[in-house]
């Protein structure tokens, strides 16, 4: 139990009616998991209004009641707290019930359309090799020490969150790494947090459904780094052409990484290989199985992090050497006959051209290549052409296929895909809208050494098709489809 008048602490209030002294007993944004002394945070979200869920929550029990507008007629019994923003004053409030479990921990964010997850997942893996307890929040899995816990969303929300770094102080973690997507910021999912470490990979053509415009998309990411306090570090990729906007207003402490332009920590590629790099960071050579430029920036970020925490540059290569890929990016498998498999969560135009080039640039074009995507229903519709385009330009065959359709004609996402295709390509793909024939179609069309991309659905193992999930995972399908042809 806590003291209201606890938990209110560096919460902007604008009126406060009734009692804060009372003892509360769970908090919830969610007027269906309301109980009696619970506080219940009427939000505004993007589609449902939560102030209409007052009176419900109150009739189930809620003592106290956080809004941006107060209700007309209002409870003796309830104690009512009107802020300006219901999203802000619920990431502090939930900071302060699990005893700001972000300040006992070193907590690193990052940020970017593409790379999140990987660059995450190496700072866990690295920093555990480096003997530390650590915590990790990704879009794949979140992971305190040693338990693996399944994983809903990108960024959770602020109670998940605090949650999930409260139970890792209490393991004993010291480090804790996590994704930060532009949702998660827009919604104030971070409010309350106090990181020591965040990070921009960079920023492309992405969830223009959610923000509307490529400016927004920015503002969103740079959000991030505007709120970070003068004792974090904010660190950004050189190369990227919007890299240093996210620095222009932060009073953080300023870094850069890059493997073209100037910066603090260059990285350099040695050799490009499908198996692995050898790779060059501010002159300590290792090799890496990781393979791609892309993957480059990652263990590079992850490199900078590591160096700017304190640690020498041999140990932290050592370390990286011994990592392995991160499940769904850039997983390869090579079948019985010789047959490559790649199976990647590239789902942006640039992550699918960011992975093509890096096969192009790793093969002797004596071979095939074959990719295999779609897109999702209800995403950003402008990428589907840049996408068709991409594609079939950098393969030998693009199969485009269904992804997760959800709600949407999954043919229409196909159509629309196809529209990209310039017409110097128009013969060099097919369309099968089943995913698992798409990919049997690539299997048997291909020779031995011929590489097959799988695209779109990285780790995931479902599709999402009218609202349901049905089990499917790309890697385990390839196998099953390999070993029967």
């Amino acid at each position: 139990m806590k003291k209201l008048s606890d938990l209110l602490y560096k919460v902007s209030i604008e009126k406060l009616i009734g009692n804060v002294g009372s003892s509360i007993k769970n908090i919830s944004f969610d007027s269906r998991k309301i109980e009696s002394g619970y506080i219940f945070f009427a939000i505004k979200g993007y589609d449902l209004d939560g102030h209409k869920y007052i009176p419900q929550a109150i009739t189930q029990g809620a003592s106290v009641v956080v809004c941006e507008e107060l209700p007309e007629e209002l409870s003796d019994y309830v104690t009512y707290v009107q802020v300006k923003n219901s999203s802000i004053a619920l990431g502090i409030v939930a900071s302060n019930f699990y005893d700001n479990p972000s300040e006992k921990l070193t907590l690193a964010g990052i940020t970017g359309t593409n790379g999140k997850t990987t660059t995450t997942t190496l700072l866990y893996n690295l920093f555990t090799q480096l003997g530390f307890r650590c915590a990790l929040l990704s879009t794949i899995e979140n992971r305190i020490s040693d338990k693996v816990l399944n994983s809903n969303h990108t960024t959770p929300d602020p109670i998940t969150i605090n949650q999930l770094l409260a139970q890792a102080v209490d393991e004993g973690c010291q480090y804790a790494f996590m994704e930060v997507s532009s949702h998660g910021i827009h919604q104030n999912r971070l409010a309350g947090l106090t990181f020591k470490i965040g990070a921009f990979t960079n920023i492309t053509h992405d969830h223009l459904d959610y923000h509307q415009t490529f400016s927004n998309y920015i503002a969103a990411k740079k959000k991030f780094f505007d709120e970070l306090p003068k004792t974090a570090i904010a660190i950004t990729n050189m190369d990227d052409k919007n890299g240093l906007i996210m620095l222009q207003n932060t009073n953080a402490k300023k870094v850069t990484y890059s493997l073209k332009s100037n910066s603090e920590y260059k990285g350099k590629i040695i050799e490009n290989r499908l198996d692995g790099m050898l790779l060059q960071f501010n002159n300590q050579e290792f090799w890496t199985v990781l393979a791609g430029k892309f993957n480059a920036y990652n263990e590079l970020l992850a490199y900078t992090i590591a160096s700017e925490l304190g640690f020498d540059s041999l140990g932290i290569v050592t370390a990286l050497s011994k990592l392995q890929r991160v499940k769904g990016r850039f997983e390869t498998y090579v079948s019985d006959d010789k047959k490559y498999i790649i199976v990647d969560y590239a789902h942006t135009p640039d992550a699918l051209q960011n992975i093509l080039e890096a096969i192009n640039q790793s093969r002797t074009r004596n071979e095939k290549l074959i990719t295999v995507f779609g897109c999702g229903g209800h995403r950003d519709k402008e990428k589907r052409p840049k996408m068709g385009n991409i594609a079939t330009r950098l393969s030998d065959l693009a199969i485009i296929t269904s992804d997760n359709p959800r709600d949407e004609n999954p043919d229409e996402i196909i159509q629309e895909i196809e529209t990209g295709i310039e017409p110097q390509n128009t013969n060099k793909y097919l369309s099968i809208t089943d995913r698992k024939q798409a990919i049997r179609t690539a299997i048997k069309m291909a020779a031995p050494k011929d590489i097959i991309l799988i695209a779109g659905k990285g780790h995931e193992n479902y599709q999402e098709i009218n609202g349901k999930h049905f089990p499917f995972d790309d890697m385990k399908i390839a196998k099953e489809l390999l070993k029967n042809t």
